[in-house]
């Protein structure tokens, strides 16, 4: 029976080739990601290791000490004049703004500016250039010099601690490894000495230490740790590159199972493709399992035989698949290491890539044959004198596939409802994703209806101005429901998820747009580098105000008091413009023109504070306590200080605080080129201020979320590639099983032409009604996810790239009808006619 096995796999080799490829490619997709991931953690721990190797003993702060908290400078002296010391150095860390080449402060963040050690300690690695060894030479990291088109040699600006910008000859540039807080803000390093006069910084965030030569590292960790006392860590080079690693933010872990999330969805779509390609060979060979059955082979034997060809198959696709894995791990790992995303070691490819692969690959092989296979076992030996080639066609729903599919689809739609109807949250979501789980479940049981439906539906096109090949292509399209459902729903697998992050994400970037609209609607807004305590001086308003071509200036103030006995954060704006140029959405009472001795409340800080309007409240001053009156309650997550007061009690209680943030309305009719030149001047001779408008927002908010869909789709579209080569082998295998009645079609008058129409538009047919099934369901998916996601959500629908989606999988389609569409117009009508 193993020869006879293995003989039906030689005869049916071209058969299994595409088959073996949707094997090839899921298993490759889920190799690639363990040797990306591997290869990614090799290069994190070559940093880490080769970072900290040039260190004996560091010196930490305590685990959960303030972020503020500093070494002191008398603990590096004392640690410098230990016996066995060779070298200590203090590293300092701060703020240190770079000014960027649009004349701005760079970045959303300050610039981490930092001193670099010199002498053994060195562990940065210089990618260009020469450390810096004046007080007037600073390196960047490589990233921030090529953003901001700097080279070594060149010059650029720094604000110091009191904001004046000074300029640094660019002696070097430097990869400073997997350093989370470089990685964010970007670096600018200076002498030490330069270093703590440009961040203010008044000791160290670490001390380095190296040992003199036959001095262990514990042994000068011992006397570091006793010299420094236990208000700090002190730790050796190899407790050092595990803290580096940690507190680096990398988990190659993370990296991976986010990989594996689209690989499995590739995977899955791989199976649905062996399943159907199985189930149309059972059918095209049911004489010759017939016949084995004739000639003595058991039900066991027959079960066996086809699940061996599924092992053999599965086996040779997983091995290929390994290797395909390996390269698409490389060509990952040189992508990320172009563009600087991750550090990227030698690559490695541990066995993990390789069993995982291999079982994988395998299982899913084997597990989506074993349906077909129980099929083969039902073929009676009687079978064997019917001449017709091809398999009985078969594929109506059954009443228990109906009651099944139905129960499904209403329990789907059901828990979506459920989830609609509770309050926006993380259970809210994970009861919509049950849902659009089960919801699928219940498509895929009633599939064959639909599909029969929708391809009388989807082909009147072709067949209303197609002619013949249309109406045939209509008619075969939906002649085995069943076998063409599972065709088109790995498609539709694609598409939904497509669909599903397409409509999110225009969703959320409606809603993001409408809420910036009504509650902020503004032209201009200052601000600051986040985190930096920078703030806008009050002139800049004033100046601002004078400019006729504006209407409105409202600067926002905060500053940290003690109101009703608890500390916050106490914000006002100025005098006239809440509840006029800014309206957030008032819960109770009113939050307009807030008068002198009253108090506006965000709803969680009001809860907080157990108060609601009407209610007193005391703000403890230095000089006393103001009292204050609840006048008004607004609505969370609104764009202004959760705790409000008036100007006026402001000032009163903190002084003439700079502003945090500056809002302008140009004047009707100021053209937006004018009111911006304005705004641009009147901040020129401020760099750390940086203007922004409403324009610029939603463009950066629609660039972020553009590159998340360009990488979900990147991802997806191996699952979509798959599922066409489905289509493909589907008409490949049917061409096969159909090779006396396309013959009979021929002798009847339908040309080689019109054959090959006849194959593509029935492929266009099953792809389209794929795509369109993915788009009713991930338009459906993506408006629940984001409805139970947010309060208030605004549903959008990308209408183009919905629109691409059809077209795209209708032409794909017809793409991979060109193979099938070449045999079957090339094969002999006389020959076809006679075959047996």
């Amino acid at each position: 029976m193993l020869k006879t096995t293995l003989a039906g796999l030689r005869a049916h080799l071209m058969r299994l080739t595409l088959t073996a490829l949707a094997i090839t490619l899921g298993v490759g997709f889920v190799s690639g990601t363990f040797v990306l991931t591997d290869t990614g953690q090799a290069g994190f721990d070559q940093q880490f290791t080769a970072s900290a190797d040039r260190v004996s003993v560091a010196v930490l702060k305590k685990r959960g000490a303030p972020d503020d908290a500093v070494i002191p400078t008398a603990l590096l002296t004392r640690l410098k004049v230990l016996p066995g010391v060779q070298d200590a150095q203090g590293q300092v860390r701060g703020d240190a703004p770079l000014i960027g080449k649009d004349g701005k402060a760079y970045g959303d963040f300050p610039t981490l500016g930092l001193s670099i050690p010199t002498g053994p300690l060195q562990r940065y690695r210089l990618s260009s250039g020469h450390l810096p060894t004046d007080a007037g030479a600073v390196v960047l990291d490589t990233k921030t010099a090529r953003r901001n088109d700097v080279k070594a040699g060149g010059t650029v600006k720094v604000l110091d601690r009191q904001g004046r910008p000074r300029s640094f000859t660019v002696a070097g540039l430097m990869d400073f490894g997997v350093d989370q807080d470089i990685g964010l803000r970007g670096a600018v390093g200076f002498t030490p000495p330069v270093a703590a006069e440009m961040t203010g910084a008044r000791g160290f965030t670490e001390i380095d230490l190296k040992a003199a030569p036959g001095i262990g590292d514990e042994r000068l960790r011992a006397a570091v740790a006793a010299t420094a006392g236990g208000s700090y860590d002190a730790v050796t080079s190899a407790q050092l590159a595990k803290r580096l690693a940690a507190s680096s933010g990398v988990s190659a872990a993370q990296l991976a199972l986010f990989f594996l999330a689209f690989a499995i969805v590739a995977l899955f779509v791989s199976a649905l493709v062996i399943y159907n390609t199985f189930n149309i060979l059972i059918a095209q060979r049911t004489r010759e399992m017939a016949l084995l059955r004739c000639v003595g082979a058991t039900r066991g034997q027959v079960f066996r035989g086809i699940l061996t060809e599924s092992v053999v198959v599965g086996f040779v696709a997983s091995a290929l698949g390994v290797l395909v894995g390996v390269g698409l791990g490389a060509g990952g790992a040189a992508l990320f290491s172009a563009a600087d995303n991750a550090p990227m070691g030698p690559l490695t490819v541990s066995p993990t890539p390789v069993i995982v692969g291999m079982v994988a690959g395998m299982v899913i092989t084997l597990v989506a044959a074993l349906l077909p296979a129980r099929a083969a076992t039902r073929v009676p030996p009687i079978a064997a004198l019917n001449r017709q080639l091809e398999g009985p066609v078969t594929g109506r729903a059954g009443i228990i596939r109906i009651v099944i599919g139905g129960l499904a689809m209403a329990a789907g739609v059901g828990l979506t409802g459920l989830a609609l109807a509770s309050d926006p949250g993380p259970q809210a979501f994970l009861t919509v994703l049950a849902g659009g789980m089960v919801t699928f479940f219940g498509i895929v049981a009633l599939s064959p209806l639909i599909v029969r439906r929708l391809s009388t539906i989807v082909g009147w096109l072709p067949a209303r101005f197609m002619g013949v090949p249309g109406r045939l292509a209509r008619e075969n399209a939906g002649r085995n429901p069943k076998r063409a459902a599972i065709t088109t729903i790995a498609l539709t697998v694609g598409v939904t998820l497509m669909t599903t992050f397409s409509v999110a994400l225009a969703s959320l970037q409606a809603t993001a747009e409408a809420r910036l609209a009504e509650h902020f609607p503004v032209d201009y807004q200052l601000v600051t580098q986040v985190g930096s305590d920078r703030l806008i001086p009050r002139q800049v308003a004033a100046d601002l105000r004078a400019k006729p071509q504006l209407a409105s200036v409202i600067e926002q103030r905060e500053a940290s008091g003690t109101l009703a006995g608890q500390k916050r954060d106490i914000g006002t704006l100025s005098a006239g413009s809440l509840g006029h140029s800014i309206k957030p959405k008032v819960v109770a009472g009113s939050v307009t023109d807030l008068a002198p001795g009253t108090v506006a409340l965000g709803e969680d800080e009001a809860k907080s504070l157990g108060v609601g309007v009407g209610r007193r409240l005391g703000l403890k001053t230095g000089t006393g306590v103001i009292p204050l009156k609840v006048a008004g309650v607004f609505a969370d997550d609104e764009p202004i200080p959760s705790i409000t007061i008036a100007e006026k009690d402001f000032d009163h209680a903190f002084g003439a605080k700079d502003d945090e943030k500056v809002a302008i309305m140009a004047k009707k009719g100021v053209s937006a080129d004018e009111s911006r030149r304005v705004v641009d001047q009147a901040t020129a001779a401020y760099p750390m201020i940086k203007v922004a408008s409403l324009t610029d927002i939603k463009a950066q908010f629609t660039d972020a979320l553009n590159q998340l869909f360009v990488l979900f789709g990147a991802l997806l579209g191996l699952a979509i590639l798959i599922s066409l080569i489905g289509i493909a082998n589907t008409l490949t295998l049917s061409v096969v099983e159909r090779m006396r009645e396309s013959a009979l079609l021929r002798a009847l008058g339908l040309t080689r032409q019109g054959l090959r129409w006849m194959l593509s538009l029935e492929a266009v047919i099953m792809a389209v009604i794929g795509a369109l099934l993915g788009v009713v369901l991930g338009t459906g998916f993506g408006w629940a996810a984001l409805g139970v996601s947010f309060d208030g959500a605004v549903l959008g629908f990308p209408v183009l790239r919905i629109i691409a989606f059809v077209l795209v999988a209708g032409l794909a389609g017809l793409l991979a009808a060109v193979i099938p569409g070449r045999r079957a117009a090339r094969a002999s009508i006389v020959e076809s006619l006679a075959g047996d």
